[in-house]
């Protein structure tokens, strides 16, 4: 892990964005947390984020819409996906658009930093 990476979380459900921040905050990374895809792509991480950590299912604009949102926009920042409702449809569609992963809540911390240490070392190699 470099200790420059920035790790943004968007999840509307606050709950997981405190798990989460606390979570890789004890790893020492720099974590935000965003509570929509909006306000993300309004914020000043959007161009600093290492990799982007986020829920599937949100309103307005989903996970996968983000990330090619982005993509559109020309960013490559890394995504790993996080749901309550793993689904194949949505998984093959997350991991086609460049997701490095797709974890089905609840998931293990080791699954999470193995998915966040392959996003920051190899972005662009799907996992899980």
């Amino acid at each position: 892990m470099s200790v420059s990476s920035i790790v943004s979380v968007i999840d509307d459900d606050p709950s997981v964005r405190l798990a989460t921040n606390n979570l890789l905050t004890s790893r020492g990374y720099t974590v935000y947390t965003f509570g929509s895809a909006h306000e993300f792509l309004q914020s000043s991480e959007l161009n600093t984020t290492s990799c982007v950590i986020a829920d599937v299912q949100m309103a307005v604009m989903s996970g996968v819409d983000l990330l090619m949102h982005m993509r559109g926009l020309g960013h490559l920042t890394p995504f790993i996906f996080m749901t309550a409702f793993p689904d194949d449809a949505v998984r093959e569609r997350a991991l086609r658009a460049g997701a490095i992963c797709f974890l089905a809540k609840p998931f293990s911390t080791p699954a999470l930093i193995q998915c966040l240490e392959a996003a920051l070392s190899e972005p662009g190699e799907a996992t899980m």
